[in-house]
Parts: structure tokens; C-alpha cells; sequence
């Protein structure tokens, strides 16, 4: 996965993380937790805040 995938990201951490609010995550925390999905593989230094914050409504939108 990269940093563009937004919805195969939003479905491992939906996975991985079920009963966590996406709200409730810091930047930095999701970043780590991106990076550490099994099947991301992008660089690490090339996400934004804005992708993250696409993340993060996704996930949200995922979870409703």
C-alpha cells in the first residue's frame, strides 16, 4: 500500500484497530500506525497532514 490508498489504509486500521476512535489519534500516532501495517510499503517521509486528515474521515466514514 502507499500513502494514496486511503481506503485500503482506512480498511487495515479499521481491522487492526476496531475499537479505537479515529477522533482520538494523534498525527503522529496514525503515522506510526500506518507505517506499521503489514502491507504498506511507501515511504515513510512522503505522507502530508492532509493525507492524514483524508485518513481519518475515511476511517471515520468506514466505522458509521
Amino acid at each position: 500500500m502507499k500513502w494514496l490508498d486511503i481506503q485500503d489504509i482506512t480498511i487495515e486500521l479499521c481491522e487492526k484497530y476496531p475499537d479505537d476512535d479515529p477522533l482520538s489519534i494523534s498525527f503522529p500516532d496514525l503515522h506510526r500506525r500506518i507505517c506499521n501495517l503489514d502491507n504498506f510499503d511507501d515511504d515513510k517521509n512522503k505522507s502530508s497532514e492532509r493525507i492524514l486528515e483524508a485518513i481519518v474521515t475515511s476511517w471515520i466514514d468506514e466505522r458509521d
